[in-house]
């Protein structure tokens, strides 16, 4: 079970809010620390990827349920 440093619910927002705020939870974070995103916006699983592949984070879960995504990320 990995440990969640941080829980974001960006449920209901449209992109490009749900990227923006999992940047701006990411600053305020540590390296290593993990933070879980909620997410109902389809394109997230689109913007998150491209985001985390560029800036270096890794995703560690990825998945739907009931058109919700969830996230878990490690800070790079």
């Amino acid at each position: 079970m990995v440990q969640v440093d941080l829980e974001i619910d960006t449920s209901g927002l449209m992109c490009p809010l749900p990227l923006l705020r999992l940047k701006k939870a990411l600053q305020t974070m540590e390296t290593g620390q993990v933070v879980r995103v909620l997410a109902t916006d389809p394109a997230s699983v689109l913007d998150f990827g491209v985001f985390l592949e560029q800036a270096g984070h890794k995703m560690l879960d990825h998945r739907e349920e009931t058109g919700v995504f969830f996230y878990l990320i490690r800070k790079a």
